[in-house]
C-alpha cells in the first residue's frame, strides 16, 4: 500500500512561470515531479499543492503531498529530494502523512506576504524580491482602510477577471503592516485567497496611501463585484506565500 508524504517547501519564484507545470515552460511543480520520478526510477509521481503562485512569485512555507510505494524513512525524503533540488527550490520538511489528507483541502488558513522596497534608488539586490516603491505613502490611510476588509466578503473585485471560481466568498482574519527600515512589509492571514487576490489588494490599498482614494472606497469597490473597480495589480515578485495552516 501506497504511503502519503506531505512536503513543506520555499522557493525562490525569479526563474520559474509559475508553481503549475505548463507546456516547454520551467515550474516550480515541474521541477519537483522530476526529481520524484527520478527517485522512483521512472515511475511517474505527481503532486498536489496547497494551491498555485504566479510567475515570480515567492514561497516560505508552500505545502504538497503525493503517494509513495517507497519505503524511506520520513526524515530522509527531504535529503533525497534536496540532493537533486536546484538551489532556488528546497524542501525543508517531509512526513507521513494520513492517507486522506489533501494539502490544498485541509487547509484552513493561508498566509501571504507582500514586501514593498520604500526607495527612490533601485536595490539590484532586492529587485527580484521587492517592489520597488518611490512615493511616499500615508500609512494611517493604509490602516483605516484596511478595516473594511477585514471579514467575510465576496471579493469579486479584488481577484482577476480570468477567475473560473464561482464562490469569491473568502473570510480575511487580519491585514497587518510592518516596517523594518526601508521595508513595508503587509501580512495577510485568511481562509482562503483568489487568482491575483492579495497582489490586487496591495495596488489598491497603495492607492489609498498615495491619495488617490479615501478609505472607505474600499466598501464600495466590495459591493461593486466588479475588477475594474479595484486597483492595479501589483507585481509579482513582492509576494510570497509565507505559511499554510491545518
Amino acid at each position: 500500500m501506497d504511503m502519503r508524504i506531505k512536503c513543506t517547501v520555499s522557493y525562490d519564484g525569479t526563474g520559474y512561470s509559475g508553481y503549475q507545470v505548463q507546456p516547454n515552460k520551467r515550474t516550480v511543480q515541474g521541477e519537483i515531479e522530476s526529481v520524484l520520478t527520478k527517485l522512483h526510477k521512472g515511475q511517474k509521481i505527481a503532486i498536489s499543492a496547497s494551491g498555485r503562485t504566479d510567475a515570480g512569485v515567492h514561497a516560505k512555507g508552500q505545502v504538497f503531498h503525493f503517494d509513495t510505494p517507497l519505503r524511506l524513512p520520513e526524515d530522509k525524503w527531504s535529503v533525497a529530494m534536496n540532493s537533486l533540488l536546484p538551489p532556488d527550490i528546497s524542501v525543508h520538511k517531509a512526513e507521513a502523512a494520513n492517507a486522506d489528507f489533501h494539502a490544498r483541502f485541509d487547509a484552513v488558513e493561508k498566509e501571504y506576504r507582500y514586501f514593498i522596497h520604500l526607495s527612490s534608488v533601485r536595490d539590484p539586490f532586492k529587485r527580484n524580491y521587492a517592489y520597488q516603491f518611490p512615493y511616499p505613502l500615508d500609512l494611517e490611510a493604509i490602516e483605516a482602510a484596511k478595516k473594511y476588509l477585514i471579514g467575510t466578503h465576496d471579493f469579486t473585485s479584488f481577484c482577476s477577471a480570468k477567475t473560473e471560481i464561482v464562490d469569491r466568498v473568502r473570510t480575511l482574519k487580519r491585514i497587518e503592516l510592518l516596517q523594518e527600515d526601508d521595508m513595508l512589509i503587509f501580512r495577510f492571514v485568511g481562509n482562503g485567497f483568489l487568482y491575483n487576490m492579495v497582489r490586487i489588494l496591495v495596488g489598491t490599498l497603495l492607492e489609498v496611501g498615495q491619495g488617490e482614494r479615501q478609505p472607505y472606497h474600499i466598501m464600495e469597490v466590495l459591493e461593486k463585484r466588479d475588477r475594474r473597480s479595484a486597483g492595479k495589480t501589483a507585481p509579482g515578485q513582492g509576494l510570497y506565500l509565507w505559511e499554510v495552516r491545518y
